[in-house]
């Protein structure tokens, strides 16, 4: 059975279990989620070093998801494997392949074995680039498409990006309706262009059911991708976007009860105004599928600081009930990312999770925070080192800017905490054990 199977005919899986101790609810509350269609567990049984489960949607923690993958310009597999435990280590909840270069099966192959925690790919690529080494990506045939799409599934692969809603009617659409930056997404350009030069309909929209069968032998989630998405705040909630949103929501419903996982992905650019309302229209036209978003960039502007721009919409998305936010990096838009770049980017929305995840009012992360300032206002470095999300980083900075008190080297002994502190201690008569050492930097009238 599926986990959303199961989670119907009120079955308590090993991964619901686990992530509801990783989330702190219940057992039942997650199958209930699940059950509805609202959560999804991606946890193909075939990828055999999957340790870390990982619940997305409404009553659950914020994910974050890394992009990985090689390009035509650049085909380092191995460089790719180290972006994979980069990414891991600093807190990706998922992982996703997107090699278009080199021997994409293989790489796909050392991807999922390097990864534990679940791993996405978007098969299109893979068709594509054996058709266009054939002959021509034109060429490539909708049996090729779902070939590829079988093996992804055999391989151990957890979810898949399918670009479902690109179909005539929304080309149409599409082609009556002025955009800045036209189509943006990589899988949903390919298919457009597919379509628009054969003169075919989507194979993965005319062929759905075929593509929840193998979903379903799988447990492969499926995450129904937005190939008409706006690429720049001109094109926000535009209706080319909303168009496709109307299909994806119908193939939500066919998906649940073919007891196929889906998740939704969403935009993209949209400014800061706007998010909140794409996340509600997108949470009501699929009754509240989890929404998987990609940035949001509120801004167009930020070219090599597209990471922190993302977060910034990644933070506030989330707070409004975004429940996946897909990482950005400072090559975004200029190039493929290093590993550095990788981490660069999983801090920054790690962050802007855990930002959102206060905001809606999570028990233990806000207690986390309230633990963080009491440990910051007793100046206890160890303990903020702990609570710290990146603990290792934190305690590397401190270092680096010593100090010749116990408070940083920012304010030193005119740190105004202590120094508020000593002062009202000294006028209690407290003992002066619990004093930090200000008398002697600051004269003992402070104190007096």
């Amino acid at each position: 059975m599926t986990q959303l199977e199961a989670a119907k005919k009120g079955h308590i899986t090993e991964q619901m279990a686990y992530v509801a101790e990783r989330e702190g609810v219940s057992p039942e509350f997650v199958r209930e989620q699940v059950a509805a269609g609202r959560v999804v567990i991606p946890a193909n049984p075939n990828h055999t070093t999957l340790s870390h489960f990982t619940a997305i949607g409404e009553g659950m923690r914020v994910k974050i998801n890394a992009n990985l993958g090689t390009s035509y310009d650049y085909v380092h597999p191995d460089e790719e494997i180290e972006k994979v435990k980069v990414a891991i280590q600093y807190g990706a909840d998922t992982v996703m392949d997107l090699s278009t270069g080199g021997d994409i099966a293989a790489i796909r192959q050392k991807t999922l074995e390097a990864s534990t925690v679940p791993l996405g790919t978007v098969p299109i690529y893979e068709a594509e680039f054996r058709a266009a080494k054939r002959k021509s990506f034109f060429d490539m045939t909708a049996d090729e498409l779902f070939e590829v799409i079988e093996e992804h599934g055999k391989s151990g692969v957890d979810y898949i990006t399918v670009h479902c809603g690109v179909t005539r009617e929304s080309l149409m659409r599409y082609q009556n309706t002025h955009r800045t930056t036209g189509i943006v997404s990589r899988g949903g350009g390919l298919l457009a262009a597919w379509m628009l030069k054969r003169e075919e309909e989507n194979p993965l929209w005319e062929r759905f059911d075929d593509l929840l069968d193998i979903a379903r032998t799988y447990d492969m989630t499926l995450s129904l991708g937005d190939g008409l998405r706006p690429g720049s705040l001109d094109d926000a909630t535009d209706r080319p976007q909303i168009q496709e949103l109307l299909l994806i929501g119908e193939l939500v419903e066919r998906s649940r009860k073919a007891g196929v996982q889906a998740m939704v992905e969403g935009p993209g650019h949209i400014p800061l105004n706007e998010i909140q309302t794409n996340v509600q229209i997108q949470k009501k036209l699929t009754r509240y599928a989890p929404f998987y978003i990609l940035g949001m960039l509120p801004i167009d502007t930020g070219a090599a600081f597209d990471h922190i721009v993302g977060a910034i919409g990644g933070a506030v998305a989330g707070w409004h009930g975004a429940d996946m936010l897909c990482y950005l990096t400072p090559a975004e838009h200029l190039g493929l990312p290093t590993v550095e770049h990788v981490k660069e980017g999983v801090i920054a929305f790690k962050l802007a999770a855990h930002i959102a995840d206060v905001a809606r009012g999570n028990k233990a992360d806000w207690e986390r925070n309230r633990q963080m300032s009491e440990a910051r206002y007793r100046l206890d470095w160890q303990k903020q080192f702990e609570l710290a999300l990146f603990p290792e980083e934190a305690r590397a900075m401190y270092e680096a800017r010593g100090t010749k008190t116990k408070a940083c080297s920012m304010c030193g002994p005119f740190c105004p905490m202590n120094l508020v502190e000593v002062v009202m201690r000294g006028r209690r008569g407290a003992a002066k054990e619990t004093q930090l050492p200000l008398e002697e930097a600051l004269g003992a009238e402070v104190t007096a």
